[in-house]
């Protein structure tokens, strides 16, 4: 049965979030809030928890899962940035974008696209997302918590406690998640590309 954690928006309680990050670091899946919706995490390296992910969600192997970051110094370490690729993220985290981006060694191979080598980062503008990474010290293999056949991620704690009440171990919820799923722009390529439109605004990223 999931553990329910509910915290404060502005100032999440440090006892919640040691305590969510011990059955990360214990293997654990937890769904917890963004800036755009909830999503699925679990600690780097964890296959298990990644393949109850794709079993939640009903994903295939060419799905893009996330490196969840709590600040862009991170991202260096786990993908491959060229000057444009550098400054197009810089400028708009934290925020409600995911960016699709060539892996490095560093990258949990688990994660990767198995064609293209590639991986999604992004950094969340959520207190609380952010404040569970910085207690936890590493980014969350992640995935936005959307269900089979919907098109927007779950916004609400309660029921995805009672809905994934045997699937995930823990749901975080600080009452104040985006609805909107995240905008995900491909730069792996020679030409950028947007993948998905969500929460972030795509238009700087078209031509």
């Amino acid at each position: 049965m999931a553990r329910y954690f509910d915290v404060h928006p502005a100032n999440p309680q440090a006892r919640s979030l040691a305590q969510v990050a011990a059955i990360l670091e214990d293997g654990g899946l937890v769904a917890y809030p963004t800036d755009s919706g909830f999503a699925l995490g679990c600690r780097l390296g964890t296959r298990d928890a990644l393949d109850r992910i794709r079993t939640i969600r009903a994903l295939d192997d060419r799905h893009h899962f996330t490196l969840v970051c709590s600040e862009f110094a991170q991202l260096g370490a786990y993908v491959q940035m060229g000057n444009r690729e550098f400054r197009a993220i810089k400028a708009s985290t934290p925020g409600p974008y995911t960016f699709i981006l060539p892996a490095t060694r560093e990258a949990p191979k688990a994660m990767l696209h198995p064609k293209k080598k590639t991986v999604g980062v992004r950094i969340p503008d959520h207190v609380t997302a952010r404040a569970l990474l910085d207690v936890l010290g590493a980014p969350l293999q992640s995935s936005t918590l959307m269900l089979p056949g919907a098109e927007e991620p779950m916004t609400d704690g309660w029921t995805i406690a009672d809905t994934l009440a045997h699937e995930v171990d823990a749901v975080l919820d600080s009452g104040d998640v985006g609805l909107l799923a995240t905008t995900v722009v491909d730069l792996s390529g020679d030409e950028i590309e947007i993948l998905r439109y969500g929460a972030g605004d795509p238009s700087p990223f078209e031509e």
